[in-house]
């Protein structure tokens, strides 16, 4: 059975870091968790590891990109086949974890998305973010050649070949989307599985109607800038 990290970036997150954490335990025994606390200013860390984690505790917030990375950074370092990106607010049901993992088992795929959209689920959202969704993953799909229904999600899993890429490159600001076109200009195989996903269990979401135009076209200038630009260096995708 693969190593498999789970990888879980949380700021501020005391009331949900803990259901989280049992969770990842209860649906994958194995697992090691990795609660990555970036700089909250809560008790996210003591929850963590009162619910049975590994905790890694930044000394400052670096936004959900360092955090992610600074993961995958213990996961090449520790040697785990697989990494698992789960959010620390709750929206990622744990126990979905064994769809990812049946998928990267199948030795097909270097990445696997957990998709909101793949199949017909009861997700809602606002319009104005399921409309930037559906025109970020329909420019990623014709970048990457291969249909992708849901780029912002981060609820995915990494095998060894993009552990050893995100752990040396990763994007910090808004990074989902732009991993994917990483991962494929450094010639990894990316896809998708449905998942059902949740509302946040607590607190509230940061980015606001403001801050979702700056993410658009930060993500649109980044993406165009990282498919014309110099490629990662390539890690060789399963045959």
């Amino acid at each position: 059975m693969a190593k498999l990290l789970a990888i879980v970036p949380a700021y501020n997150e005391e009331d949900a870091i803990g259901g989280v954490v049992r969770g990842i335990r209860a649906a994958w025994p194995d697992a090691d968790v990795l609660v990555v606390d970036d700089g909250s200013g809560d008790e996210t860390s003591e929850r963590a590891s009162a619910a049975g984690a590994r905790v890694l505790r930044l000394p400052f917030n670096l936004g959900i990109g360092g955090a992610v990375q600074a993961g995958y950074r213990v996961a090449w370092d520790e040697d785990y086949d697989v990494a698992v990106q789960i959010d620390g607010d709750g929206q990622h049901p744990p126990d979905e974890l064994p769809r990812l993992m049946a998928a990267m088992e199948e030795g097909r795929s270097n990445v696997v998305i957990g998709s909101r959209f793949a199949w017909a689920s009861d997700y809602r959202g606002s319009r104005s973010r399921r409309g930037g969704i559906l025109i970020l993953s329909w420019l990623v799909s014709r970048m990457v050649g291969r249909r992708l229904t849901d780029t912002t999600s981060g609820f995915r899993a990494a095998d060894r070949r993009a552990i050893e890429l995100f752990a040396a490159h990763y994007p910090h600001d808004y990074p989902e989307v732009e991993a994917i076109v990483m991962a494929s200009r450094a010639g990894l195989r990316v896809t998708e599985v449905p998942v059902r996903m949740l509302e946040r269990a607590s607190g509230r979401s940061s980015i606001t109607p403001l801050r979702s135009g700056y993410y658009m076209l930060k993500v649109l200038l980044a993406i165009g800038v990282l498919w014309i630009g110099r490629r990662p260096s390539p890690v060789e995708a399963p045959a």
